[in-house]
């Protein structure tokens, strides 16, 4: 068995219920699934990482299905394709900062959005029910974005101070 999917319990159907339970979880969220199920496997393995191989049998799906649900998590930058060394065989790491990063695209996207929503706003007009409700969605966007900086200092500083008690 590799170290990618022995459990700290020894129990792995426990493991694979709950890689398909927070699966189910994100797909809902709008992932696709087999992205998904990838994703959740590497969030749960001691290493953060597998081969396709690996991930086929523990996931019982197709090397094509990894192929493409790794394609997808490496566009959106969850996951990280390395060679093993001495090998041929890729092996797929979760990124260490997955969240911060997924945060971070989605800020950039919430600029976009804003901005967008602002000209639509402006050429609305601000006497009209559209202009006032195009206005308050792209307020709600550039305060979403604020809170959601502030919030990722803050995780930032909450990681710094545990690490640093750990550590002592």
């Amino acid at each position: 068995m590799s170290d990618m999917t022995t459990p700290i319990a020894g129990d792995e159907e426990a493991v694979s219920r709950f890689v398909e339970r927070f699966a189910a979880e994100l797909t809902e969220a709008g992932m696709q699934r087999m992205a998904a199920r990838v994703f959740a496997a590497l969030l749960a393995s001691e290493s953060a990482s597998a081969t396709s191989a690996e991930l086929s049998e523990q996931l019982r799906i197709s090397p094509a299905a990894v192929s493409g649900a790794v394609r997808y998590l490496s566009q959106v930058s969850m996951v990280s394709r390395e060679r093993d060394p001495g090998s041929r065989r890729d092996r797929y790491v979760l990124h260490s900062e997955v969240w911060y990063e997924a945060f971070t695209r989605r800020d950039q996207i919430l600029t976009r959005w804003e901005k967008v929503l602002r000209e639509g706003a402006e050429l609305l007009g601000p006497d009209t029910a559209a202009g006032r409700r195009t206005a308050e969605t792209a307020e709600f966007f550039e305060f979403l974005q604020k809170e959601m900086l502030a919030m990722m200092d803050r995780w930032r500083a909450q990681k710094a101070a545990t690490t640093a008690q750990d550590a002592s």
